[in-house]
């Protein structure tokens, strides 16, 4: 029996994921949703596209997988344990955005130890009462996923702290990489329990679960699947120093949508996508995607809101409690000014406590009237220098105290001790301004309740009702700066701008705190939980619809795995299938590109194999047989290249230059000989190079190219698009086209493209009286797609048989107008090899034919 603990990790991190068996003894704390036996179940199909039962759900559900369960847990004093839902938490708030009919499960781990021998009788409890799944990690697992990776490293890296000593962060350690695969792998199994792939909806939250999507999108190719991450998202100039940085990237890019609360969370991550992954993302009817393998993969922008409706019960709840009454004469007569953080070094407090000081000091008549209230709440983990930082912020409030205080006065109230959220409440409603200093923060919901609170309750008349203003001086590096226009923005860094915030704060106007605050609480109100998670489901819907419309499926190991979605009528070429069309036929034109065709494209030596050449002559030799290079390159270079092949055509420069087979004389396919414009291009494009490292010109006969392959991807695509509006407007008048590629920006004569080439070479041969009845075209960038959109064109225009064999394809598994594809150039070798000793058998069979006769 293979054991469901693994000992292993190496293997977790390389991908090689072990099959597990049946237990011994298995109970089973869940409910089966698809039909079949428990060990059917456990059989970890990695490959399989869906699942292979019908759907017993006939409703959609959502399963919400998160480190932590919405759960309070509490052990009694009989031993047994308590659970109650977690009101705050806002995984259990999302529902309220979601259809009322749809079915919400939970995975994820509690915050209470639980002893193996109670694991299952209290997962049957969680699943019966809550429709929670728990997954139950090994403390040592729990320490090394958490505290280890978590806190000390993707943590610290998100909110911009990079590692540059041992005492500061936390170096790169492989173990606990391993152990936060491993622990993704537990959270994977627990979804599988559960889910029902045609069915289910799955999203996945934060940075804890970044590599689950893969393990997901590995067991069901068509799984519609979402993840959202509430941390910040690194520029590419921190994130790529993650040593897993790609296998990170990969595994988010097997979610169908990937949401951030902002723009620059999101931008930064589209940069790292381009930068190491070579992708481009497309913006379409206000929609942001990238395409990954065939499948778009969906960018969300949306700030999560807050839960109206809890923070108004609680704001009754407090009110009954006389909790505002006992602050107001607590704090009678004083300007209240409130902090509300957790201890964690990225959170800025000590930077808020020298902004007050600065504010004393520069201005006097709020001495012995300003009281800065700073609640902290306990540390999440071991986070980072956490002594350090409570040492320093409890430095600084002595200081200030001393100073500034007198008998009945201080300006800094520091609260360290747990402080209840009816409590917090109140302290919202007697804040005269709420201040967040954060250096970097996720999103921070602080300043949206405390403008629900100023608001007071709806509908009534309570201590909450007073009048409706607040003030709000928030850090620019926080997620919810963008949507707080009203908000006095700052640099926290900046001591001395921020305590001058604080003072214009505290002395504007209450006709202009009122105004700020209606349009805060305009958004505020329209903008909460449920809006945030209705929003993200209506996307996520809309980026599947097509789920079930293309053939998926699954190729890579490791973390490299990925799913390829392409048209159904979009399958591998055949090589026996081929070369048993390619006998039957008597005319045969055969069309193929050169770089990434015949070529790698990352080889250094471009001219062609002394194989390949072998398998174009002898396809030359064969009568049947009329073979083009196609290409963009030059036709020196072509010409050179190919001489020993004297009986292939050859179309350069995308068909401006045309020789054709057993002919040593170029033909110019091009409408105009004029090539003045090159005078007027040629500058331009120097220019370009001259300020984009890496960036050069090819000049051609017809054409120029600006390449900037070797360029900083993201300057040289901004350069190549201002350069293409630019030749565009000076170039109106002439007759060219001005194309943008692969890496390149091409300038060249109208009417000519491979397609073109490709329809002449048809029409040649039919003036000859050699209708080609078999035509196999192979090629792998967008020039090429010309190529077999001139096939089609050819067919209707009876430029070939009726019942012409057509190949058209495309190099690697993508989309493309060809039918058909092969993975790599030494598959397109390996089949002119096949096609190449088909015609040398025809050959020597009929040369023993003659000898007969």
């Amino acid at each position: 029996m293979i054991s469901r603990s693994y000992t292993n990790l190496l293997d977790l991190a390389s991908g090689n994921f072990p099959v597990m068996g049946r237990e011994p003894r298995r109970r089973l704390p869940r409910v089966m949703t698809v039909p079949g036996n428990v060990s059917e179940f456990d059989d970890d199909q990695a490959y399989s596209v869906s699942s292979d039962n019908p759907s017993s759900v006939s409703s959609d559900r959502m399963i919400i997988v998160a480190n932590r369960l919405p759960l309070k847990a509490e052990r009694r004093n009989d031993g047994s344990w308590s659970f109650t839902w977690d009101q705050d938490a806002l995984y259990l708030q999302l529902k309220d955005g979601l259809p009322e009919d749809m079915e919400v499960l939970y995975v994820g781990s509690l915050s209470v130890d639980v002893d193996s021998y109670e694991q299952d009788d209290v997962a049957q409890i969680l699943l019966d009462k809550f429709k929670c799944v728990p997954t139950f990690l090994p403390p040592d697992l729990q320490s090394k996923f958490y505290d280890g990776f978590c806190k000390r490293q993707l943590w610290p890296l998100f909110h911009y702290m990079l590692p540059f000593t041992a005492d500061h962060g936390t170096r790169f350690d492989r173990s606990l990489w391993e152990a936060y695969v491993a622990t993704n792998k537990l959270f994977f199994q627990k979804v599988i329990e559960v889910i029902n792939p045609d069915d289910d909806y799955v999203w996945i939250h934060d940075y804890h679960l970044m590599v689950l999507p893969t393990f997901l999108r590995r067991r069901f190719n068509r799984i519609r699947m979402g993840f959202f991450l509430h941390s910040p998202f690194p520029s590419s100039e921190i994130y790529r120093s993650l040593p897993v940085r790609e296998e990170i990237l990969k595994a988010l890019l097997n979610s169908d949508l990937i949401g951030f609360h902002t723009f620059d969370y999101a931008r930064h991550f589209l940069t790292c996508c381009s930068r190491m992954l070579g992708l481009e993302y497309q913006s379409k009817r206000g929609y942001i995607g990238l395409e990954y393998y065939g499948r778009t993969v969906g960018i969300k922008i949306m700030p999560v809101g807050i839960n109206m409706g809890r923070i108004q019960s609680v704001m009754r709840y407090s009110e009954e409690e006389g909790k505002v009454m006992e602050l107001r004469k607590r704090y009678e007569g004083k300007t209240v000014l409130l902090g509300i953080d957790d201890m964690d070094i990225f959170k800025g407090i000590n930077l808020k406590l020298l902004a007050m000081e600065q504010m004393l000091n520069q201005h006097s008549n709020w001495r012995g009237r300003a009281v800065l209230v700073q609640i902290v709440n306990p540390a999440r983990g071991k986070g980072i220098d956490i002594d350090e930082i409570r040492g320093e912020i409890e430095g600084s409030c002595k200081r200030i105290n001393e100073e500034f205080g007198k008998p009945g006065y201080q300006p800094i109230v520091y609260i360290d001790t747990p402080v209840s959220v009816n409590e917090i409440i109140a302290y919202y409603h007697i804040a005269e301004c709420v201040v967040v200093t954060a250096v970097r923060d996720g999103m921070n919901l602080t300043p949206y309740e405390y403008i629900v609170c100023r608001q007071g309750l709806l509908g009534s008349e309570s201590d909450f009702n007073g009048p409706k203003k607040s003030m709000l001086v928030a850090s620019e590096f926080i997620g919810c700066s963008p949507s707080l226009s009203g908000a006095i923005r700052v640099n926290p860094w900046n001591v001395e701008a921020t305590g001058e915030a604080l003072n214009e704060a505290l002395s504007m106007r209450d006709a202009e705190k009122q105004l700020r605050h209606e349009k805060h609480f305009r958004y505020v109100s329209t903008h909460d939980v449920a809006f945030w998670s209705r929003s993200f489901l209506q996307d996520l819907e809309r980026i599947c619809v097509d789920h079930f419309k293309k053939r998926c499926w699954g190729m890579g190991i490791s973390f490299g795995f990925r799913v390829v979605a392409l048209d159904p009528n979009f399958r591998k070429l055949s090589i026996p299938c081929i070369v048993s069309d390619y006998k039957r036929a008597k005319s045969r034109a055969i069309l193929l590109d050169y770089d990434g065709t015949l070529m790698p494209q990352n080889s250094i030596n471009k001219a062609p194999s002394q194989e390949v050449l072998k398998f174009l002559n002898e396809l030359c030799e064969d009568k049947k047989n009329s073979i083009f290079i196609v290409s963009g390159r030059g036709r020196e270079s072509l010409g050179k290249w190919f001489s020993p092949c004297e009986n292939i055509g050859i179309a350069a420069e995308h068909g401006y230059f045309l020789k054709w087979p057993g002919n040593k004389e170029w033909e110019t396919c091009g409408q105009s000989c004029d090539f003045g414009w090159m005078q007027i291009v040629e500058p331009v494009m120097k220019q370009y190079t001259e300020a984009t490292d890496g960036s050069s010109i090819e000049i051609k006969d017809s054409a120029l190219v600006w390449q900037y392959r070797d360029a900083d991807s993201g300057f040289g695509s901004l350069q190549a698009k201002e350069m293409l509006e630019h030749l565009e407007s000076v170039l109106a008048n002439e007759p060219v086209a001005v194309k943008s590629g692969h890496y390149i920006v091409e300038v060249k004569p109208q009417g000519v493209s491979k397609g073109s080439v490709a329809e002449k070479i048809f029409s040649s041969m039919d003036d000859k009286g050699k209708p080609v009845d078999f035509v196999l075209c192979i090629g792998d960038d967008r020039s090429d797609e010309d190529m077999f959109e001139a096939i089609g064109n050819a067919m209707s225009k009876r430029l070939l048989c009726d019942n012409a064999l057509v190949f058209a394809c495309t190099v690697g598994q993508k989309p493309s107008k060809a039918k058909y594809y092969l993975d790599d150039t030494m598959e397109v070798t390996s089949m002119l090899e096949s096609l190449a000793e088909a015609s040398e058998a025809a050959n020597f069979s009929m040369r023993e034919l003659d000898e007969a006769l």
